[in-house]
C-alpha cells in the first residue's frame, strides 16, 4: 500500500509538472492573439488618408512579426515534438522564440524613436524624394533595423547566457523587461505634466468652452472666442494648451495607463509592451513636439508635413469662422480629433 501511494503521488507530481508548461503555453498563445487583435483594431481605426512615413511601415512590420510568432508557437504547441528540416522542435522552443522576440522588442524603442525623429526632420527640411523612392527607403530601413537588432540580440553574450539558462530551468521562462520603454514613458509623462502645469488655466478654459459636433464628415472640437480676440495662432504659448487638449482628448486613457504603470512599477514583458497603440501614442507625441518647436516655420498647405493617423494637428493652427454652425456668429477655433 505504501509503495502504491508513493507511486500515485509521484505520478500526480509528474502530471502537475507536465501540465504546467502546457497551461503557460496556452496562456502565451492567448496573450499574443489578444495583442494581434488589438493591433488589427488600431490599424483599422487610423485615418486612411495619412501620408506614408516610417512609423506606418514599422507598425505593419510589427504586426507581421507578432503574427509570425503566434503561428510558430501555435504549431509547436499543437505538435509538441516534431522534426522539420532536420531540426527538432519541442515545447522548449516556445519559450526560446518568445524570449528572442522579447529581447528584440526591448531593444527597439530607442532606435525607432530616433529614426522617427529623423524622418520628421527630413519632412520639415523640404527634402523631397520621389514617392516610389520614399517607399523603398522606408521599406529597406525597416528591414535593416529588424535585422540589426536581431543580430545584436543573438550576438550579445548576456542575452546568450539568459537564453542558455533555459536548458537548466526548463519550466521557468522569464521574459525580458525593457528599460528603454520605461524611460521613454517616464519622459513623455513628465513633459506632459510640466506642460499642463505651465498652462493649466488656459487648458481649463478651453475644456470649459469645448463643443463637440460633426463638420465635413468628421468629429470636431471647437472653441468659441470673443470677436475682439486675436485668433491667428502663431505663438508657442498660445499653441501649448490647444495641443494638450487635442492630445489628451485622444490619448488620455493611454496617458493614465502609463502613469499607473510608472507609479506601481508594473513589469510588462517586452513582447507585450511593444505594440501598435504604444507606437502611435509615441508618434502623436513626437508630431506635436515637432509642430510646437516649428510652429512659425510651418506651411500648412504642404502635404509633406507629418500627418497623424489619429489627431489632425493642422486645425490647431487654423481658426475657422463657421457662421451657420449652431447659429454662432463669432470666430471659431476648430481642432479635429
Amino acid at each position: 500500500m505504501t509503495a502504491l501511494s508513493s507511486e500515485n503521488c509521484s505520478s500526480q507530481d509528474q502530471f502537475h509538472q507536465t501540465s504546467q508548461p502546457l497551461d503557460a503555453n496556452c496562456l502565451l498563445v492567448l496573450i499574443i492573439l489578444g495583442k494581434i487583435l488589438l493591433n488589427i483594431l488600431t490599424l483599422g481605426m487610423r485615418r486612411k488618408n495619412t501620408c506614408q512615413n516610417f512609423m506606418e511601415y514599422f507598425c505593419i512590420s510589427l504586426a507581421f512579426i507578432d503574427l509570425l510568432l503566434l503561428v510558430n508557437i501555435s504549431i509547436i504547441s499543437y505538435f509538441r515534438d516534431f522534426v522539420l528540416l532536420g531540426i527538432r522542435f519541442t515545447k522548449y522552443h516556445i519559450c526560446l522564440f518568445t524570449q528572442i522576440i522579447s529581447f528584440t522588442y526591448g531593444f527597439l524603442h530607442y532606435p525607432v524613436f530616433l529614426i522617427v525623429c529623423i524622418d520628421y526632420y527630413i519632412n520639415f527640411s523640404k527634402i523631397n524624394l520621389p514617392f516610389k523612392c520614399q517607399k523603398l527607403l522606408y521599406f529597406f530601413t525597416v528591414i535593416i533595423i529588424w535585422i540589426s537588432v536581431f543580430a545584436y540580440v543573438l550576438g550579445d553574450p548576456t542575452v546568450y547566457q539568459n537564453l542558455k539558462a533555459q536548458n537548466v530551468y526548463s519550466y521557468q521562462c522569464p521574459f525580458y523587461i525593457s528599460i528603454q520603454s520605461y524611460w521613454l514613458s517616464f519622459s513623455m509623462v513628465m513633459i506632459l505634466f510640466m506642460a499642463f502645469i505651465t498652462s493649466w488655466s488656459e487648458v481649463i478654459t478651453l475644456v470649459q468652452a469645448i463643443r463637440i459636433t460633426s463638420y465635413m464628415n468628421e468629429t470636431i472640437l471647437y472653441f468659441p472666442f470673443s470677436s475682439h480676440s486675436s485668433y491667428t495662432v502663431s505663438s508657442k504659448k498660445t499653441l501649448l494648451p490647444r495641443f494638450l487638449v487635442c492630445f489628451l482628448g485622444t490619448w488620455l486613457p493611454f496617458v493614465l495607463l502609463q502613469i499607473i504603470i510608472l507609479l506601481f512599477k508594473v513589469q510588462i514583458p517586452s513582447y507585450i509592451e511593444m505594440n501598435i497603440p504604444w507606437l502611435y501614442f509615441v508618434n502623436s507625441f513626437l508630431i506635436a513636439t515637432v509642430y510646437w518647436f516649428n510652429c512659425q516655420k510651418l506651411n500648412l498647405r504642404d502635404i509633406a508635413l507629418p500627418v497623424d493617423p489619429f489627431v489632425n494637428w493642422k486645425c490647431c493652427f487654423i481658426p475657422l469662422a463657421i457662421h451657420n454652425l449652431e447659429q454662432i456668429e463669432k470666430p471659431i477655433s476648430i481642432i479635429i480629433c
